[in-house]
Parts: C-alpha cells; structure tokens; sequence
C-alpha cells in the first residue's frame, strides 16, 4: 500500500511507494524542487538520494545499503521503476527525477545564489564539473572539495573544510552504493544542508561518459545507450539486472516478498 506522508505540496499529500523494500517519494519535478529549496531556506538537514533498477537491485542484497536509504528522501529514477509503479500501484511515478536532469534544474531553480560542494569522481572530473555546472548557473560558489580516491587523511582534511565552509548542497560521487553509506556514516548536519547522492553525474556532465542523444532519452531508453557504449562493464546491470528487477517486482506484487 502507498503511505500518505503528513507533508503537503499544494493540495496534494506527499506518497510514499515501497519498490522492494525501498520507500520512494512520489513527487512531480516542482515539488521535488521545492522540497529541497525548502530544506536549504530552512537550513534543514535532508539527504537526497535515488532510485532506478540498478540501485533496487543491490539494495535487495545489501542490508547495509538498505538502511542507509532509509536516511534519505529518495527520488525516482528511470524507468525501470515506473513499471515497478505500474504494477504494484497502478500508476507510474508523478515525474521520473534523474539526477543528470534534475540537479542542472535544481541549480537553474534556486531562489538565491547558493554555496555549491563537490566531492567524488577520478581526479580533475569535480572540477571540470564544477565549471560546467558554473555555465548552466553562475549565481552559485563551487568547490570541487576532493576527489573519490582520498585516503583516511584526506578524509578527515575534507570534513573539517565541510565543516568550515556548510555548503548548501554537497554532491556525492562516489558511485553505488558507497555514496549513500557514506553520507550516512560520515555525514552530520554540522557539515551541509542537503548532501545528494549522484552517481555518475560528474562524468555525464562533462562529457567525461557520452550522454544519448536526446531521442533515446526523450523514450527513455538511455540505459541502451550506455550498454552499447560499455558492453563489457554494463552488460550484467542491465542484460541481467533489468529482469532480474522485474521477477522481484512480481514476487512482491504476488507475495509481498522482495
């Protein structure tokens, strides 16, 4: 069953929707825009994180990484997990929020000049990200803080800056699922506002990973793309994950299991 969620975005209350085991936030795009503009008003802590197929799947095997998302508002991505939507409630999700689309529009949509952190990624990737995400909206102050490779040292040097600086929005990189733990593990209010859980969000901003082109991603069907760009590394998040997905999503609209 969705649970009803006390907040409110114009009259419409906030759903929530269990995708195997994982509870996603029904929003459309403003709301979503909205909630995090809210948080960075209010200076309320809120971790940002999502979900696609992907994301599901290892979720089911790592406990860990499970009640780490339970820490997060957690968005939907993709969509692998509009057809989870579809059978198990009936409807797709109100907007498919992906990362790559939604933080250009998080940044173009901010209601005052924000303080912007990026971490994660090989080295140099954050700052050439932070130059383009400049050129999408230069209001904002970006620090590309470190990069995914930092040792127990470096660490500790990037959360006492964190904790100097407060940025506003804190950009994780790290890839799936360590970003996530991470900002659960490490992480406090003392350090940011809104950390978000992005992925691959550097590489496919500059360039460093090819995005589709906009056809494919207009029918949703940017996941072909990056297999036929990296058959070797993705075949089995896809040719063997996306069925996979799809057989645990039946066996919970059947059984309730994941």
């Amino acid at each position: 069953m969705t649970d009803i969620v006390a907040n409110h975005f114009g009259d419409d209350p906030l759903e929530r929707r269990d995708i195997l085991g994982i509870e996603v936030d029904d929003l459309t795009h403003n709301a979503a825009l909205d909630l995090i503009h809210t948080a960075i008003e209010h200076k309320t802590y809120r971790p940002i994180a999502f979900l696609n197929a992907n994301n599901a799947n290892i979720a089911v095997g790592d406990a860990e990484f499970r009640a780490a998302l339970s820490g997060f508002t957690v968005l939907s991505d993709g969509v692998g997990v509009d057809i989870a939507a579809m059978l198990l409630y009936g409807a797709a999700f109100r907007a498919n929020l992906n990362g790559t689309d939604f933080v250009p529009a998080l940044l173009r949509s901010a209601r005052r000049p924000l303080k912007i952190g990026l971490f994660g990624a090989r080295p140099k990737v954050a700052g050439l990200a932070a130059e383009r995400f400049a050129a999408i909206d230069g209001r904002h102050e970006y620090r590309a803080l470190a990069d995914g490779f930092i040792d127990a040292a470096g660490e500790t040097e990037l959360l006492e800056k964190l904790a100097q600086w407060r940025p506003d929005i804190l950009l994780v990189a790290l890839g799936v699922p360590r970003q996530e733990k991470w900002v659960m593990d490490r992480l406090t209010p003392d350090h940011c506002t809104v950390p978000i859980a992005v992925g691959a969000l550097f590489d496919l901003s500059t360039g460093e990973v090819p995005r589709a082109p906009l056809w494919l991603r207009r029918i949703r069907a940017e996941w072909v793309y990056r297999l036929w760009q990296e058959p070797r590394r993705l075949w089995r998040r896809y040719i063997v994950g996306n069925p996979a997905f799809l057989l645990r999503v039946i066996r919970q609209r059947l059984t309730g299991h994941r």
